[in-house]
């Protein structure tokens, strides 16, 4: 969809795309079709944010199968309010998968849980490991990063097929691979769309095919606001504060705002982005007769060789009126969106949400930078920039991986078959047996006495016969 910035009769087409949604602000609940939220390791249900995770253990669910051969442990002393998701684990010491039917094809949400725990059995910080889905690689030797406390992994991914299946391969410097629960949930339709913008060596073009790509969830953050859980998100998300990666922040104030989030045809959806994000917001704001030549800016760290996406969230919450306000908007320093017309996008609706995505490269910095500022059409004693929320997902690179440079299928290959602590003795013990059977033959054929042999004559006469 194309966006169109105007001010005083100017008309400025910007190259925009933003998420497009049909939902109403009194929506039901979002109900998805494949919908598996498994306690790996437990025979027993357990209740998470109002969410109950079933026990694979002896499951007979036609839905899901559970890797043969995996052992179960358990927590012996857990600490005081750990979630009972937490408190067991599956445990691999070979290549396991589940399988998971798909009735619902499109993107999915897959959320990996981890949580390290000593029990009588081993101790889970020992495990280092790969998880692959569907020929992507979504960890490669991880050892659950060492947390304290529970990691989560999330990501997105396009399902195309009957069934999706999550592999868990032992690395070669360990015995074993380990998770404490797992997620797979059909998503909306519109919290992926296939087009984006994308920041390409300092040009602004159109990106195709995002909704294809395999992303992984880095951060979700908050703008102005306090930690959203997943108990107040209908997609069981977690928006962190923005304090720790804000860097500039001068003339900007945090609002508030106590009124209804006017979700509408055209933009973004309470499952694109609860209200708990679009009721809080940073703003610039004007209070004389000058704008403020200020900027705010926002650091995420990432990681080098990938692409990520780079999903901002709008929603005017802070304007007295409609047409007041304008800003420009930067990512990584290359001016994405010029002169944004807030009350344009939203179709003249105050406190209407939408976002933008913007596809960019991680450069040498390890940074990815957000920044809004006043625009050239910016009114003195108004607000000239907000920003409520901002996601980041890093993109897999061109190895189908989001963890390192090497394939699904190179890590499936390089798992031995026969361990080396076996084969190595084995072909020992056999090349042994071999020496002392050939030594044994040649002694034996030694020490036998030679007989000679003379051939019986064929032409003895009759009388010497009779003789």
């Amino acid at each position: 969809m194309e966006l169109m910035c105007k001010k005083h009769g100017v008309s400025l087409l910007i190259l925009s795309v933003f998420a497009v949604s049909v939902v109403s602000s009194y929506s039901t609940r979002f109900s998805p079709i494949d919908n598996y939220i498994i306690n790996c390791g437990s025979s027993a249900d357990a209740i998470v944010d109002r969410r109950r995770f079933s026990g694979d253990s002896g499951s007979s669910s036609p839905l899901f199968s559970v890797p043969s051969g995996a052992i179960s442990v358990v927590d012996p002393v857990p600490a005081l309010g750990t979630p009972q998701i937490y408190q067991t684990a599956r445990v691999f010491r070979r290549p396991a998968r589940y399988n998971f039917k798909i009735q619902d094809r499109g993107t999915h949400m897959i959320r990996l849980h981890f949580h390290l725990f000593n029990s009588s059995a081993l101790e889970l910080v020992h495990a280092q490991f790969h998880v692959l889905v569907d020929g992507y690689v979504l960890l490669n030797n991880f050892g659950g990063e060492r947390a304290v406390g529970p990691v989560i992994k999330e990501y997105l991914i396009w399902v195309d097929a009957e069934k999706l299946v999550i592999t868990f391969l032992p690395s070669k410097k360990s015995n074993f691979a380990f998770v404490n629960a797992i997620e797979v949930i059909s998503a909306p339709k519109d919290l992926i769309l296939e087009n984006a913008l994308s920041i390409n060596n300092g040009n602004v073009v159109n990106f195709k095919g995002l909704n294809q790509e395999l992303l992984e969830i880095v951060g979700r953050v908050n703008v102005g606001g306090p930690k959203v859980t997943p108990f107040n998100d209908s997609l069981w998300r977690t928006w962190v504060p923005d304090d720790r990666y804000l860097k500039s922040d001068f003339g900007s104030t945090k609002v508030h705002f106590s009124g209804r989030i006017q979700y509408q045809s055209g933009g973004a959806s309470r499952e694109v982005c609860p209200d708990n994000v679009y009721n809080s917001a940073r703003v610039i704001s004007s209070t004389n007769a000058s704008v403020p030549n200020v900027n705010m800016t926002w650091q995420f760290p990432v990681v080098d060789s990938h692409m990520y996406l780079v999903r901002l969230h709008f929603c005017d919450i802070a304007s007295i009126s409609l047409g007041l306000m304008y800003f420009d908007v930067y990512v990584n320093g290359v001016l994405a969106y010029k002169d944004l017309d807030l009350s344009n996008a939203s179709n003249w609706v105050l406190a209407s949400p939408f976002y933008a995505d913007i596809v960019v490269e991680c450069d040498e910095s390890g940074m990815v930078s957000v920044s809004i500022g006043p625009s050239s059409y910016s009114y003195p004693h108004a607000i000239d920039g907000i920003l409520n929320g901002v996601e980041i997902m890093k993109m897999n690179n061109s190895m189908g991986s989001l963890d390192g440079q090497l394939s699904a299928g190179f890590l499936m290959k390089s798992w031995p078959r026969v361990t080396i602590s076996i084969l190595f003795p084995f072909l020992a013990a056999v090349f042994i047996l071999l020496s002392i059977a050939l030594v044994m033959r040649r002694r034996m054929a030694a020490a036998s006495p030679s007989t000679s042999w003379t051939k019986l004559p064929v032409d003895v006469t009759e009388s010497s016969s009779t003789r």
